[in-house]
């Protein structure tokens, strides 16, 4: 061990070590008054010490950061070059994102970056390239939702020649005589400044010649325990037509392996190039459509202190947007809730669209809610939750692999870092963390406040974004930052809030049930950093760990 007043690390209350500062300025020994005061400060060490040792080995780099010093706007420009391009490749974007967090008046510029739909090494003329593709990809997929929806009223009918001609992307396109009326669309526009008019540049009266058609329907698979359970009382779907069948672009990694215990990285959404499409029905859409219309309706408003110009939007505005998704039954929301309500529908429809293996469920709006409060243009929100959900989706799966997959590392977590622990939770037999499902479905948004959920949230997409860019292979990672970026940043964060509670869970808790119900009750009680820190100091101690014994 260091001999005291040898260090300079700061841990001594009176400066540095060597023969500088206080301890070469007090009285020789035989003073009774430095003798007391020396053994006092002997006291102060030994606690220092014991504490310091006690709580784990060495503390990262995370420990001694204030996130008072979040990302500025000025740190922010200062990041680019003159044709807009970030230097050294973002390295100190996500270096600061990752200890830090962002400014709340950035985030909307910061979030695509860390979320993938901007590269890190693009130029601003290639982003604004970028941009512009993105936008009419997501106003695609709104057509389609508006003519599915037009044709579940009953409000057109195909083309009754079943003429079809072909799409770019190798699938049918289903033609129609007429095209979808746009006479709210215009009434709605009147409202809106140019600005917000974006909003409904998916409901224009070009022609709604978008539906994709499929393989037939003995060949579709549905992955959704939503839909399954609702087909049979489904009543407002046309069973009288065959259904309409459309192509979605994700799906799931060919001859993906169902086995929980083997980690792999679960960070790739599949793109249409990639991998058969899985077809997706009328029906299916209409069901998963009445899902998200009842969850958008129940957002709650936590959300309204975090963007107060979406907070005043006026009552005609909110009532236009509503009418033009098709949201029913919010007379009794304020209009800031409804228009809140009304923006979850349409890019959670168009979600169904984009990854129709997934397709909706329950939780995916709480996913989505803090993104729309702080992005206001939806197209970009929509493929800012398209890079949320590269690694989320999997949190959705009907057959739950990717949830046993991160309940398994959660566990080995636990039974690497805190043996005596989980001796305990397998007397419980809740051994495999069942009790922190919640938290790993929905990212610990219930469990933490609104602001302390972007905070986390951008933290773990920087960590995200910097194992995407293979930052944890660098030098600079090694040297500099110590704790290698991990794509389970959450799992680590899961883990340290249940170590956080091992003496309470060891000497009070005799079932899974109470556990579990103490972790219900942590909501409101966290401290977002604290719970980074320990995440951080757990990936430093135990990362190598958890990959090598994953990889087994």
């Amino acid at each position: 061990m260091t001999a005291p007043g040898s260090s300079s690390t700061g841990m001594y209350p009176f400066g540095g070590g060597g023969g500088s500062g206080f301890w070469s300025a007090v009285a020789p020994p035989h003073s009774k008054a430095a003798l007391a005061f020396t053994a006092v400060a002997g006291l102060a060490l030994f606690a220092a010490i014991y504490y310091t040792t006690a709580s784990g080995p060495l503390k990262s780099p995370w420990s001694h950061r204030r996130r008072r010093n979040a990302l500025t706007p000025q740190q922010w420009r200062s990041l680019f070059t003159p044709d807009g391009r970030l230097c050294d490749g973002g390295i100190k974007l996500l270096k600061k994102v990752r200890s830090s967090g962002v400014d709340p008046s950035i985030r909307a510029e910061v979030w695509p970056f860390l979320l993938g739909v901007y590269d890190l090494n693009s130029s601003k003329e290639e982003r604004e390239v970028v941009s512009a593709e993105k936008k009419k990809e997501y106003e695609k997929l709104r057509r389609q939702c508006w003519k599915l929806q037009k044709q579940s009223n009953g409000s057109f009918k195909l083309n009754d020649t079943g003429e079809t001609g072909q799409t770019g992307d190798g699938g049918s396109l289903i033609q129609e005589k007429d095209v979808c009326s746009s006479e709210d669309v215009v009434s709605a526009k009147e409202f809106l400044s140019n600005e917000e008019r974006s909003l409904y540049a998916e409901y224009s009266d070009e022609p709604c010649s978008e539906l994709l058609e499929g393989g037939d329907d003995g060949s579709r698979r549905n992955s959704n325990a939503d839909v399954s359970a609702l087909k049979s009382e489904s009543s407002d779907s046309d069973s009288s037509e065959d259904p309409v069948v459309i192509q979605g672009s994700p799906s799931s990694e060919p001859g993906e392996k169902k086995d929980s215990g083997v980690h792999k990285k679960e960070n790739v959404s599949p793109s249409s190039a990639e991998v058969q499409s899985k077809p997706l029905t009328n029906e299916d859409f209409s069901i998963w459509q009445r899902i998200i219309h009842l969850d958008a309706v129940r957002a709650n408003a936590e959300w309204i202190p975090y963007s107060l110009s979406q907070a005043a939007v006026s009552d005609a505005k909110a009532q236009h947007l509503a009418e033009a998704v098709g949201l029913k039954d919010y007379d009794h929301l304020e209009p800031c809730r409804i228009w809140h309500a009304a923006r979850l529908t349409a890019i959670l429809e168009a979600y169904v669209l984009y990854d129709p293996e997934i397709g909706y469920c329950q939780g995916m709006s709480d996913l989505l809610s803090p993104i729309i409060t702080v992005i206001t243009e939806d197209h970009v929100a929509f493929w800012c939750f398209v890079g949320f959900m590269k690694k989320a989706r999997h949190n959705f799966r009907l057959d739950e692999v990717g949830i046993r997959r991160q309940l398994n590392i959660v566990s080995k977590i636990i039974k690497i870092k805190d043996s005596h622990l989980y001796r305990h939770l397998e007397e419980l037999q809740a051994e495999d963390c069942f009790f922190v499902y919640r938290m790993v479905i929905v990212m610990f948004r219930r469990e933490l406040s609104f602001e302390q959920t972007l905070c986390l949230w951008e933290v773990m997409w920087a960590d995200q974004a910097a194992f995407r860019a293979g930052i944890g292979n660098s030098a600079w990672c090694r040297i500099r930052q110590r704790a290698p970026p991990t794509d389970d940043l959450l799992l680590y964060a899961i883990a340290a809030s249940v170590l956080q509670k091992r003496k309470l869970i060891i000497q009070k808790y005799s079932s899974m049930d109470e556990i579990l119900r103490e972790c219900n009750s942590m909501a409101g009680h966290l401290d977002v950093w604290k719970l980074l820190d320990d995440a951080h100091d757990l990936v430093v101690t135990l990362h190598d760990k958890i990959e090598t014994s994953s990889d087994c």
